[in-house]
């Protein structure tokens, strides 16, 4: 028994009227059967289909499934309604005979990743050799396991010496004990860890102080983890025994080494013994002076606590109170000493350039202070000397002067005249153009006029101070 669609309803029809093969498709009135018969139907007598057409084929293959519902419409002569492409897209199994799952579990098809943990399993590797591998060698084409055998190449002490001064110019930056001594570690200088010592003590004398004392931190904390008590004693003695070449760089070889020397005995890296294995074993006028330097840093009162800022304190560490001292000492030095090269080292050694600006505050106040033309005359060539020289830059030293501007009002509780003095010593320094115009407009007039006596007829008394 076959079906044909009429007026859009598939019916059961008549093998023997329908002459079309098993699978065609019979259309009548626009509506198209799983069947398809050689003549277009015509109408319906008594249930059955009488053609009178010719058959209009199409070239379609009907799916397994459809004819499975074809032939099971046959068996039971019944009116089904046949599904066409409704199941097209469906991942179901359409053989009819699956359990409805998705093919290979989900895992195969466009797009996807494969099924979980596929990507630990072991791809099996045939015998075959790709020469389009990477590790191919041309050389062995058996393609044999290769085995990697360790060389310790014996390298010079100039090229470790090389590799750690890169290191400690590194660690001036970072100032990280820990990830330089990992660096030093890698480079594998074990059986020559003097050279640490000797490279670092090396590259601090041609820095300032406070790099020293970053060096002299570091040695200390390299102690017990890549340098030993033999280690300090063999780059110490190697240091010694270089003095006369490393004078010809840094003058204050002898000193600097003896500040080294000494602060490694008081961080317990050395024994004081260390000295005293040298008295009367060295012939160097300038091994003397630095076994000198650090016997007499250890031997005076509480040498060993002292030591610990035998660098000073860093610049930017220091407390503020410290350095004002510092710089009314030097004011106070140059006063007595008038030696304009002296403070300008003294300024220096603080290493603290954006605080220069104490010092000009400072040399004002005690200009005004001590109210005498030689004081006055002083500090405008010390001024004039640090900035022709740009010691003190024009914005500290502007900013100097705007701090005295400013603290007029209390100057003048202790000092009457500061306002008379504080005007000349402004005229004095822009005429050696210490200061700009800008900063002689902005300073500050006195608060009221004194009158000496009615009979003077209101003259403003002119105080002669220089």
């Amino acid at each position: 028994m076959g079906e044909v669609a009429v007026n859009g309803l598939v019916m059961a029809a008549d093998p023997a009227v329908l002459s079309g093969d098993e699978g065609d498709e019979v259309v009548v009135n626009g509506c198209s059967s799983p069947l398809e018969a050689k003549e277009n139907l015509a109408g319906l007598v008594n249930g059955v289909v009488t053609l009178n057409e010719r058959v209009k084929r199409r070239a379609k293959r009907p799916s397994k499934f459809l004819t499975k519902e074809l032939s099971r419409a046959n068996s039971d002569s019944q009116v089904v309604v046949a599904p066409l492409r409704a199941l097209k897209n469906s991942r179901k199994s359409r053989n009819g005979f699956g359990r409805g799952l998705p093919k290979k579990g989900g895992a195969g098809g466009k797009g996807t990743w494969g099924a979980l943990g596929s990507e630990l399993a072991e791809e099996e590797v045939d015998g075959a050799i790709d020469t389009n591998d990477p590790n191919y060698d041309e050389a062995n084409p058996e393609n044999k396991d290769v085995r990697l055998k360790v060389i310790n190449l014996d390298r010079s002490d100039e090229e470790i010496q090389k590799q750690i001064s890169s290191l400690v110019a590194e660690y001036f930056d970072h100032g990280d004990t820990h990830e330089t001594y990992l660096s030093l570690e890698e480079l594998g200088v074990s059986t020559r860890a003097h050279l640490v010592l000797v490279t670092a003590v090396e590259v601090a004398m041609d820095h300032k102080p406070s790099h020293r004392e970053m060096t002299s931190v570091l040695l200390a904390d390299l102690y017990g983890h890549l340098l030993y008590e033999t280690d300090y004693a063999k780059g110490y003695d190697v240091l010694i025994k270089n003095l006369s070449d490393l004078v010809l760089d840094t003058p204050d070889a002898p000193t600097i080494l003896g500040n080294f020397i000494a602060r490694s005995i008081a961080d317990d890296c050395i024994p004081p013994k260390f000295l005293q294995s040298y008295k009367g074993k060295v012939d160097s006028d300038h091994a003397v002076v630095t076994l000198a330097r650090s016997d007499s840093l250890l031997s005076m009162r509480h040498g060993l606590v002292r030591l610990d800022n035998v660098w000073g304190v860093g610049g930017g560490t220091r407390p503020v109170k410290y350095l004002v001292k510092k710089m009314v000492l030097l004011l106070q030095e140059y006063l007595s000493s008038s030696d304009i090269a002296e403070a300008t080292r003294c300024l220096t050694e603080l290493e603290v350039p954006h605080f220069h600006h104490e010092l000009v505050y400072e040399a004002v106040v005690m200009v005004i202070e001590n109210m005498d033309e030689r004081t006055a005359k002083m500090m405008c060539d010390l001024l004039e000397s640090m900035h022709r020289s740009i010691i003190i830059t024009p914005t500290q030293m502007k900013a100097g002067f705007m701090r005295v501007y400013e603290d007029m009002p209390q100057i003048c509780v202790d000092v009457p005249p500061a306002y008379t003095i504080l005007e000349k010593f402004v005229m004095k320094c822009q005429a050696t153009k210490v200061i700009g115009d800008d900063v002689v407009k902005k300073l500050p007039v006195r608060g009221r006029k004194r009158f000496v006596s009615e009979g003077d007829g209101g003259r403003v008394k002119d105080d002669a101070y220089f």
